[in-house]
């Protein structure tokens, strides 16, 4: 049987649209804590800008939890499964080069809520921010390195 056996039907349908908002998360491999290490988690934080300066996206907020993120962009370029795709990939490649490991970073797929309008971005940027006060990882915002958003 395999693990997943509905996962092939997060792709089915799966459609992105040049300039629309999208909530993006994804979660580590087992959920282990990659991240709790924030230096690893610059990494990926790395390839946010990456996909930002290329034209690819427009990043709004984000936010890297020990196990996941959630990323509040905009589509510029390409297909949002292909910038995730390749988000994902480079952050592996950097992570497993950085620790000396092989094998998969990232659960397959992810998980995105397309923004139907401009008024939801600033509040749900503020929720995705405040997700390690949420958390129980820091008491402060600022306490906590691995996040970001536009507004500010």
């Amino acid at each position: 049987m395999h693990p997943h056996p509905n996962s092939h039907r997060l792709r089915r349908g799966r459609y992105s649209e040049l300039g629309r908002a999208y909530l993006v998360t994804a979660v580590v491999h087992k959920r282990q804590p990659v991240f709790s290490d924030w230096r690893l988690g610059r990494l990926l934080v790395a390839e946010f800008k990456h996909a930002h300066d290329s034209g690819q996206v427009n990043s709004l907020a984000w936010v890297v939890m020990p196990d996941h993120f959630h990323w509040l962009l905009q589509v510029m370029d390409s297909q949002l499964s292909r910038i995730i795709g390749a988000t994902k990939a480079r952050c592996t490649h950097s992570v497993n080069n950085t620790i000396g490991a092989t094998g998969p970073l990232w659960q397959s797929g992810f998980h995105d809520r397309a923004i139907r309008d401009d008024v939801e971005l600033l509040p749900l940027a503020r929720y995705i921010i405040a997700n390690p006060l949420r958390a129980g990882l820091v008491s402060r915002i600022g306490d906590h390195p691995l996040w970001d958003a536009a507004w500010l």
